[in-house]
């Protein structure tokens, strides 16, 4: 699908003392290349130390491969009464007209801080990640002051499958200010939460309102799938995500490619890999990564240019890392018809 360059070695985005992963890149009105993302502190355990700990960041560099350095907080905890009181995550940043738009994941808990011992399945970490919620925030400077929404502009449904939580918003804003919006999503199962799925919701402008337009997930429940990105293309519609077992193009955690010609019936080509964890750097090393997660291709004149991805130093996922950071590859181009 892709043609990879090698990857800088320090292009993309780090911060010592802090988990970092979510980038998303934007050229501000300053010239200079402006990358969103979400970081938390390091004495926290990777996983689930995001959910009830990360906040956005913005992160800036005079180059499109970065090195990107850390500038301000943009979506601070603000308090747990408010829907994303406690932490943000999962940054999209777009604009449209003369706003800059920041979609993401906000949740929020009534419990103490956490310390190093948090995990799964504890209380905080349970109720945290049932609040998860798509919000968005806005401004009219890359500089801010950010707007945030006064609400969730996708919270869950009893009784559908996006009951539980809703997540991951991978939104396309089209030329009359109507938004297409890609998100991840869990039912309740009982008193429990089921498996990942993946929903797709309208709106006639990014403010809202949003309606959920099909009442059963995109994939069929075989496709254990998440982090979409999409984008629109000459014939409707395409996506990346990550093919969280590796059962659709034969590799955990790289990604997969799916088109739709209305933004609501997907195809996902299972022959087809968007991209691997195995990465070529511009020392000549090659290594495999152990994530390559929260895809963002950046586009230039409505060709993309480079796929931002979080990764990490581990070989076992979440698991086993000691370093994460938002890395860049850039694009030779799409491959013809018939290569492989």
């Amino acid at each position: 699908m892709f043609r990879f360059k090698p990857a800088p070695v320090n292009g993309g985005f780090r911060m010592e003392g802090y988990w970092v992963w979510c980038g998303s890149v934007i050229r501000g009105e300053d010239g200079r290349y402006h990358m969103f993302a979400s970081r938390w502190p390091t004495s926290l355990p990777m996983h689930p130390g995001w959910l009830v700990a990360s906040e956005i960041v913005r992160a800036a560099s005079d180059t499109i491969e970065g090195p990107y350095v850390y500038e301000e907080t943009v979506l601070p905890a603000r308090g747990a009464e408010y829907w994303d009181g406690r932490s943000t995550h999962n940054p999209h940043i777009v604009k449209y007209n003369d706003k800059y738009v920041l979609f993401y994941m906000g949740t929020t808990h009534p419990l103490p801080e956490p310390d190093a011992s948090l995990k799964l399945d504890d209380p905080l970490t349970i109720v945290a990640r049932s609040n998860k919620r798509i919000g968005i925030a806005t401004s009219s400077s890359i500089f801010g002051p950010w707007e945030r929404s006064d609400q969730p502009i996708v919270d869950v449904r009893p009784g559908k499958f996006d009951s539980y939580l809703t997540s991951n918003p991978a939104p396309c804003i089209q030329e009359d200010g109507s938004v297409l919006l890609i998100y991840k999503a869990r039912r309740y199962e009982g008193n429990r939460h089921g498996k990942m799925t993946i929903g797709v919701a309208k709106a006639p402008h990014y403010g809202g309102p949003y309606r959920t337009i099909s009442e059963e997930p995109i994939f069929p429940p075989q496709y254990h799938i998440e982090d979409p990105f999409i984008w629109k293309s000459g014939n409707g519609f395409e996506m990346i995500a990550k093919d969280m077992d590796g059962s659709i193009c034969g590799e955990k955690y790289s990604g997969v490619h799916a088109k739709s010609a209305d933004g609501v019936h997907w195809f996902i080509d299972d022959k087809e890999r968007a991209y691997s964890r195995l990465i070529e750097w511009d020392d000549g090393s090659t290594r495999l990564m152990g994530n390559l997660e929260r895809p963002f291709l950046y586009f230039e004149n409505g060709e993309p240019t480079h796929l931002f991805a979080a990764t990490s130093d581990g070989s076992n996922g979440f698991h086993d890392c000691t370093e994460t950071w938002n890395m860049v590859i850039p694009l030779e181009g799409k491959k013809n018809d018939g290569d492989s």
